[in-house]
């Protein structure tokens, strides 16, 4: 971001890798799952396309809530005329969604008219509603991300160690779920920090390397562990839905109020309940230094007990090629992220630098319908 806060080429060059690893992520998981099929392994392709149609499913729904919101919210002149035009724009966009092109549609337009502000001279209205879109944008893709990519790296990991099947697709489907999986933090990272006041979307390398290699450490351990875990009983999956159903308890008990209505609200909420299977995020925007600890903790016992009890009760997956590099991945990884974490929270987060009346979100002032949705959601 530029300092007159202008919607910049580096930006637009942003959005277009951010569309790139979006469509490589997809379609080498779809080519992955035709590959299960051609195969005949049936569960595995079915899985596979389980988490991205899950994926793809949970972004078209806030994705034309979001359009509804907006065209609610919006200004303009009221009567027969706008009804009409309302109704035939809600239409499309029924279709759009039922297509599962809603969150490419909004890759589309985005970077439609930044094009024009970036590579002609828009006005500071026009750049301040690129930032609008670019924001819901990372934010469905922080849904699309955790509810497809993280899953599906998990289960090529298990079919890869539990049934020692591999091939290139496979290894290639990994790399892009986990290059998304980085980028897409660093962009919801770029965003939440414009989101403050007097901060600059793009800070100094120090910060944004600290705060990517915490998150990258410490779900790359979290991942490894559920792995072994389910190495150890399938039947671990259920004890998974346990830690899903407190996430999801406490959204409830914070109450979050993230979305315009009641269904979408506990969607939402049951959401964040998976996110937190693998990560931790502010959910409400408060002082969250206890709950952090909290959760932290127990994800430390957790990856650091599925090593151990799967050594103490199948004994030779010692003798396995992949048993030992993994273990020490897990407690290096995990322990690596969470000094970068005690870092980043203590010396780098942006609340640091702010007013400190002020509560995570944008300052006190009118918001458009995007700003009031990115203030209540997910923070750091």
């Amino acid at each position: 971001m530029s300092p007159s806060g202008e919607f910049t080429k580096f930006r637009w060059i942003c959005t277009v890798f951010g569309l790139l690893f979006s469509v490589a992520d997809i379609a080498s998981d779809l080519l992955l799952c035709v590959q299960y099929g051609l195969t005949g392994h049936i569960a595995w392709c079915a899985l596979t396309l389980l988490f991205i149609l899950s994926g793809s499913v949970f972004c078209q729904v806030f994705s034309f809530a979001w359009f509804m919101d907006d065209s609610t919210s919006s200004d303009g002149p009221s009567g027969a005329s706008r009804d009409q035009q309302t109704r035939r724009c809600t239409a499309y966009l029924v279709v759009v969604h039922m297509l599962q092109m809603g969150f490419f549609t909004r890759y589309y337009q985005l970077l439609k008219v930044s094009f024009k502000a970036v590579w002609c001279q828009g006005s500071t209205e026009c750049h301040k509603k690129l930032f609008g879109l670019a924001a819901d944008l990372s934010m469905l893709r922080l849904f699309e991300t955790f509810l497809e990519s993280v899953p599906q790296l998990l289960l090529q990991l298990y079919i890869m160690l539990e049934h020692q099947h591999r091939s290139t697709l496979q290894y290639i489907s990994m790399v892009v779920s986990f290059l998304n999986i980085a980028w897409t933090t660093a962009d919801f990272w770029r965003c939440f920090r414009r989101s403050l006041p007097g901060m600059n979307e793009v800070p100094g390398g120090i910060s944004t390397a600290v705060y990517l290699l915490y998150k990258v450490l410490t779900i790359t351990a979290r991942i490894l562990s559920l792995s072994l875990f389910i190495l150890l009983d399938r039947f671990s999956v259920l004890a998974f839905a346990v830690v899903w159903f407190l996430g999801f308890v406490w959204a409830h008990v914070v109450k979050t109020s993230f979305c315009t209505s009641a269904w979408t609200e506990e969607l939402y909420r049951a959401i964040v309940g998976f996110i937190l299977v693998f990560t931790f995020f502010n959910v409400k925007g408060k002082n969250t230094k206890m709950s952090m600890t909290v959760y932290y903790a127990l994800i430390t016992v957790q990856n650091f007990t599925a090593p151990a009890l799967l050594m103490l009760l199948n004994p030779s997956v010692e003798e396995t090629d992949f048993f030992l590099p993994m273990t020490i991945v897990i407690v290096v990884a995990h322990i690596l992220g969470l000094e970068l974490l005690i870092l980043y929270y203590g010396l780098l987060h942006p609340q640091k630098m702010r007013v400190p009346d002020e509560v995570d979100g944008m300052r006190a002032t009118a918001k458009s319908a995007t700003e009031t949705r990115l203030q209540q959601f997910l923070r750091m």
